[in-house]
Formats: structure tokens, C-alpha cells, sequence
């Protein structure tokens, strides 16, 4: 979840310059193998998630730190911590899939080793894995990948890693706002086209600017076969009924829903509200409800932002016991329920 922030301003023939660097800038590599084209399923309901984040909400100029974990963890604690708190998701909310930032920071350095243990302690207990590349902070905090010359070779080490594993997914960019429409498509186009050995259908596509509608990487024909990824926010607007949040959400999702996934949307779950209760007059409540019955409805998946984050009023969930044998509670029972019932389970609050 982020903020709007204020934009770097560029001029159309620096940004023109940056993306044409960044496309170019692959050194090379290229991971062997056949394009794969196969379209996703009708429907994405088999991603039934939370986002697993970093205190720092993933903007970070060092490796990220998933909330519960430490730098100094081996490989071996990361993987047996991860395992109680993937473990935890599922007890508590009945999920299937995390998302999981990742950074160059991360990945090209010795913490790789380390955080691989998260990936593969959810892998292990049948999870699906997203993994999404989030910038730095301060001026690098402007919605353009930092850096082609670790971006890149970033990704020719995950993709190597995970390639092979049907569990993990792979989402070239989190919130590409930087980017005009066609320039991102671009970009994506290029990831893809980098990386033919990893199918298509493993593959998330952000939609355009903050996530925030997905009608444009639909459209473009060389993203076929992806899924895309979507964000929404109820602090996007300062009030909005139900059926105008219905209306806001599918506005942003065209005819593109069985291709979607919402992978953040969140609310305030330390605040005391019930959203298992119509309260026309509060608009995060209409939020909630409005968006959890449009995800049942559509027929699609959802990764709840965030399912665990340290001091974030949208956490869904707390850790709770001895920090090296970490276990989950439920911030608000109501909140776990409409994230059930846009997963199409559990019984209906509104007609």
C-alpha cells in the first residue's frame, strides 16, 4: 500500500531516454527456452492471498526485511520462521498465496541466500508465490525502475532460481507509475521477451500508474497469456457509496477480469470497524464490502494488502508469541471475512 507522492517531473525526452535505456539494458541475457503463450484460466480465483511486507512498506535502499524476520537469520531460521508464518496465513484466513517484495538490494547480495528461505518454506506448504520488484526510497521513489544495470541482473538470478518451481510468480514491477501507458506495456513487453523460458500464465503485468487500472496492458497483444495485477485503494476517494465503488472498480477493470487479480487492495483492520455491517455513511466500510462482493462476483482472485505488517493499521494480521517461533491473530474477525467472501466463500452480508 503507498501514499500518492509527489512525482520527479521529467521532461518527455529524459523520460523518452530512460525507458529506451532501460529496455536496452539486459546485458545480454537471455534464459533459454520456448515462449510460452497459454492463456491464464476463465477466472483467477485461485489466488487467495495477503501480502507479507517489510515495516518500511517495501521502499527501501537496502535489502527488505519482511516483518518477523532479521537480516542476521540463516537460512535455516528464515525458512523455519517463514514456515509458522505461512502456516499462520493459512490457519487464520484459509490463503493460498503471498506476495513477497523483492529488490536488488536483496537478490544481488548475501541476504539473497538467507530470503530465499521464505520462498521456499512457502513453496513447500503449497503456497503461490509472487515475487515483485519495489524501488528505493527518496528520489528514487518516483515510480521508474532505479537502476537497468541491477534491475536486470536481478531478475536473471530469481527467474534462474524459480523458473523451474510452478508455485512462483513473477511481477516485473510494483506500481509503475513513472511511466506513461505505452511506456510501461514497453517494458513488460521487454521483460517477457527476456525471459521466453518462464510462461506466460506465471507471469503478473501491473497495470498502468499505481496499479490502477488494467484496461491498457490488457489491450496490448504482445502481454498475452499474462495475468495483471491490480490495485485499489478505499483512501483514494474521501467518500464514495457502495454503488459508486462498484462503479470505480470495474471502470478500472473493463472487460479484462479473467485475466485480473487485485493484489493490494486493504482498509483500516486496528480501528474497530465492522465490515460485516452495511454503515452507508462510512466509506471505508462501503469500500470493503463494495470491492469483496465485485471480486466474488467477477470471479476473481484477491491478495489482501497487508496480510501481516509491522504497526500498519491495514495489517489484517498481528504476530503474536516468542519472536523466533513466530505465530498470527486476526486484527478484525469482519475484515477475514469479506477477504473470505471475495475468495467466494463464507455467507453473504448484503442482498
Amino acid at each position: 500500500m503507498r501514499k500518492t507522492p509527489a512525482r520527479t517531473r521529467f521532461t518527455p525526452r529524459l523520460r523518452a531516454a530512460f525507458v529506451a535505456i532501460l529496455i536496452a539494458g539486459t546485458s545480454g541475457t537471455t534464459i533459454a527456452g520456448s515462449p510460452a503463450y497459454a492463456a491464464p484460466s476463465g477466472d483467477t480465483t485461485q489466488f487467495k492471498g495477503v501480502n507479507w511486507a517489510d515495516p518500511r512498506d517495501n521502499f527501501a535502499d537496502d535489502p527488505v526485511v519482511l516483518s518477523g524476520l532479521s537480516t542476521s537469520d540463516s537460512y535455516a531460521q528464515t525458512y523455519a520462521k517463514a514456515s509458522r508464518v505461512i502456516s499462520a496465513f493459512r490457519a487464520n484466513l484459509d490463503a493460498n498465496t503471498v506476495r513477497l517484495p523483492i529488490n536488488p538490494y536483496t537478490v544481488n547480495g548475501a541476504y539473497w541466500k538467507s530470503y530465499r528461505g521464505v520462498i521456499d518454506a512457502a513453496s513447500a506448504r503449497g503456497f503461490k508465490v509472487i515475487l515483485s520488484y519495489w524501488e528505493g526510497t527518496g528520489s528514487r521513489k518516483d515510480g521508474f525502475i532505479d537502476d537497468p544495470a541491477t534491475y536486470w541482473p536481478m531478475w536473471n538470478t530469481v527467474v534462474d532460481a524459480y523458473k523451474d518451481d510452478p508455485r512462483v510468480y513473477f511481477e516485473p514491477m510494483n506500481e509503475p507509475h513513472g511511466y506513461t501507458d505505452a511506456e510501461w506495456a514497453d517494458i513488460a513487453a521487454r521483460w517477457l521477451a527476456t525471459y521466453p523460458s518462464v510462461p506466460r500464465d506465471r507471469v503478473f503485468v501491473s497495470g498502468a500508474g499505481y496499479n490502477d487500472h488494467v484496461t491498457s496492458v490488457c489491450a496490448d497483444p504482445r502481454l498475452k497469456g499474462t495475468y495483471l495485477s491490480l490495485h485499489h485503494y478505499g483512501f483514494w476517494k474521501d467518500y464514495a457509496t457502495y454503488d459508486q465503488w462498484v462503479a470505480d472498480l470495474k471502470e478500472r477493470i473493463g472487460d479484462c477480469a479473467n485475466r485480473t487479480v487485485a493484489d493490494e487492495f486493504g482498509a483500516p483492520m486496528t480501528t474497530g470497524l465492522d465490515y460485516n455491517k452495511p454503515a452507508p455513511s462510512n466509506n471505508y466500510i462501503n469500500y470493503v464490502q463494495a470491492v469483496t462482493d465485485t471480486f466474488r462476483r467477477l470471479k476473481m482472485g484477491s491478495v489482501y494488502w497487508p496480510g501481516l505488517r509491522t504497526d500498519d493499521t491495514y495489517s489484517l494480521q498481528t504476530l503474536t508469541g516468542d519472536p523466533n517461533r513466530p505465530w498470527l491473530a486476526t486484527a478484525n474477525q469482519s475484515g477475514a471475512d469479506r477477504l473470505a467472501w471475495g475468495w467466494g466463500r463464507g455467507k453473504p452480508v448484503r442482498p
